[in-house]
């Protein structure tokens, strides 16, 4: 197959939803290499965009929303999932705490808990925890004020420093064949740094999070994780994470 036809071919299998290399180098019986190839130079015309492991159509993400709009949506089941994931904690863990509104909420459960160090570059997490008894670290770095989180450069170094028990994830979606999406590329990699400092990863969503992909950059989960999510989510999309078999799924009613 000449060049032309085969990225055309490979362009439309990824607007038809075939979003990931290892996929794409089945689906066409082509090297790892030559797919990154022919995606790199898809997305340097500007027909796709790159995420991390793959691709995906160009203006597939949706408008994020206003930090106002995360705290009131969803806010009793994210104080049901935060309970969940609290249960999860032992005395002596070292924790991390990621960007969000849910992890917000896990937050004010540790609230003077002495035993329990908690690691952060969540801002939102600093008022529950900073007058209390609770061991804080903030990781420093650049402030995205959209989710009153810090990441970049300075962040990443932090966190090739230390090591955490677990680690607890927000996203703005998450898709059993790729992993969790975010709106910024940085977003996405610190998720990366941390996961590879985590002896045991949970990721805390919401069920309208469940098989979303509302976001371009991607950050894999190639491990043993947790998903605790709410009942409402739909029972075909949870089914996705069990059949992989290094996912657990745990839903909490509200």
């Amino acid at each position: 197959m000449k060049v032309a036809k085969r990225r055309e071919a490979m362009l439309n299998a990824v607007l038809g939803g075939m979003n990931d290399v290892s996929t794409l180098c089945e689906h066409f019986g082509m090297s790892e290499a030559t797919v990154r190839r022919d995606l790199r130079a898809l997305a340097g015309d500007r027909r796709i965009l790159r995420t991390y492991g793959g691709a995906a159509a160009v203006g597939a993400h949706e408008p994020e929303p206003s930090l106002d709009e995360r705290r009131e949506s969803w806010r009793e089941q994210k104080e049901a999932i935060a309970r969940a994931a609290f249960a999860h904690i032992e005395e002596g863990d070292t924790v991390f705490l990621d960007g969000g509104t849910t992890t917000a909420a896990l937050a004010r459960y540790l609230a003077g808990r002495s035993s329990v160090h908690v690691v952060t570059n969540n801002l939102l997490v600093i008022g529950a925890l900073a007058s209390t008894t609770t061991k804080l670290t903030l990781i420093g770095g650049d402030v995205r004020p959209s989710s009153m989180s810090t990441l970049g450069p300075l962040a990443q170094l932090v966190l090739s420093r230390l090591s955490v028990d677990k680690a607890f994830f927000g996203a703005d979606g998450v898709v059993a064949s790729r992993g969790l999406c975010e709106a910024t590329a940085e977003q996405a990699y610190l998720k990366e740094c941390v996961i590879r400092q985590a002896a045991n990863v949970f990721v805390l969503v919401t069920a309208d999070k469940i098989g979303r992909a509302s976001q371009q950059h991607w950050t894999p989960l190639e491990r043993d994780w947790t998903l605790i999510t709410d009942a409402a989510a739909p029972a075909q999309e949870l089914a996705a994470f069990t059949l992989r078999g290094d996912v657990k799924v745990q839903t909490v009613t509200v």
